[in-house]
């Protein structure tokens, strides 16, 4: 198949759908992905890279097309709609312009937020009469009440407007989690639309030379009984339910709470850990793509934390995934369909969102446990992973969804003829 890959974000960013592109590559498929320039999460263009401008790569036997974009800056909500909206105006006005000569037969979007970003892309499946499949990540407008972007009503009703649109025009719409399914049709989307395919992992091969940062911090997590979360430090990931557990554990030696990554709240916490004069969380700049693994194989515990919110609540991060190929043991600080899962795979300990006593408990519960019986709860994520999340899995059902639709609009086509 001829792939057109629609994603804001693409390598050299770390997501996701990186991975899955490269998996459809090594299948035979002709991948060709339009994206913008490389910004997250730093806020800045990459080096080797112009804000401005149309540019074309390859990479990993992919063709890359990067539209103009405006950089997200630090995060702030005005650089963030500029930098959303940049995405969608390119997307519209330029990448017809400069796809035309290239022939697809079907769109891919990736849509993590904002899911606006696949306006345009519907308007280039339209022009070339292709189906257009959508694998939502994030739910909107739910989203935007969740992470409190947006409060006003009626910007919340026009958004589910246009969200209703999207859903409605997709050909197919993938779920990462079988939750979602409520909120989707209630949007408009038909059941019969709708497909439940779960985020992976890619189990890359260790880094043989880490940079020197990465080293010292590896040196240090393995140091003693680690608590290692590695993501977006926003407000979803209830992150202050992490400093107050910290608190309440301060006066235990030998345990340690790790916060790595960037966002929105990292100079809150910062201050936090400061002010309570916390020395037993250290608060680390984003780790890359290909040296975290490093970090998660000297932790002792990965955490998921995430707020307390129904909506939230609904989501399976990425990173479950990635912490269950680990073969670590995992605490799941949530409720929903990610505690779900960890109870499911047997793989750790679950307490609820937003309590940090339970989160400390839990934290002491698996510091009391053999180095035996921590490997069998990571023994049985790494099972529970291959099993149902295996990236070379989970892309065969992915070939056979896209190549469905192909088939179907084919067949619809001749009997137009």
């Amino acid at each position: 198949m001829k792939i057109l890959l629609w994603s804001q974000c693409f390598w050299p960013e770390h997501a996701h759908i990186n991975e899955v592109a490269q998996s459809l590559t090594e299948a035979g498929h002709l991948v060709t992905v339009l994206t913008g320039k490389p910004n997250y999460p730093g806020g800045e263009v990459y080096a080797g890279y112009r804000a401005w401008g149309v540019q074309e790569e390859s990479h990993e036997g992919m063709d890359i097309v990067r539209v103009p974009i405006l950089p997200r800056g630090k995060g702030r909500a005005l650089g963030l709609v500029k930098n959303y909206l940049s995405f969608i105006a390119t997307g519209g006005l330029i990448a017809p312009l400069v796809l035309r000569k290239r022939q697809f037969d079907v769109v891919f979007v990736y849509a993590p937020s904002p899911i606006l970003q696949t306006l345009p892309a519907l308007w280039i499946a339209r022009l070339r009469g292709i189906p257009l499949v959508l694998w939502v990540q994030d739910l909107w407008p739910e989203a935007l009440v969740s992470t409190g972007f947006v409060r006003n009503r009626w910007l919340l009703r026009g958004v589910g407007l246009v969200v209703r649109h999207i859903y409605r025009r997709s050909d197919l719409l993938l779920i990462p989690s079988q939750a979602f399914l409520n909120s989707v049709t209630s949007h408009g989307c038909a059941p019969e639309k709708v497909v439940y395919h779960p985020n992976s992992a890619g189990q890359r091969p260790p880094v043989q030379k880490l940079s020197d940062s990465t080293r010292q911090l590896v040196q240090d997590v393995g140091g003693q009984f680690s608590v290692v979360y590695a993501g977006n430090l926003g407000t979803v990931q209830s992150l202050d339910t992490v400093i107050s557990t910290a608190y309440a554990l301060r006066a235990h030696t030998g345990l340690r709470f790790y916060l790595i990554g960037s966002g929105s709240m990292a100079i809150r916490l910062e201050q936090a850990i400061a002010n309570e004069g916390l020395s037993n969380i250290t608060l680390h700049r984003w780790v890359a793509s290909d040296e975290i693994q490093a970090v998660y194989a000297a932790a002792s515990v990965l955490l998921v934390p995430l707020k307390d919110d129904a909506q939230i609540g609904h989501t399976i991060p990425n990173k479950m995934q990635v912490y269950l190929a680990t073969g670590k043991p995992i605490i799941v600080s949530s409720n929903g369909e990610v505690a779900r899962i960890l109870q499911l795979a047997k793989a750790g300990v679950c307490c609820p969102a937003g309590d940090a006593e339970a989160l400390a408990e839990a934290v002491l519960q698996l510091q009391a446990m053999s180095d035996v019986e921590r490997k069998v709860l990571g023994d049985n994520g790494r099972a529970f992973f291959q099993l149902h999340f295996e990236l070379g899995l989970t892309t065969k059902k992915l070939e056979g969804l896209l190549e469905g639709m192909v088939n179907k609009f084919s067949s619809q086509s001749r009997r137009k003829v």
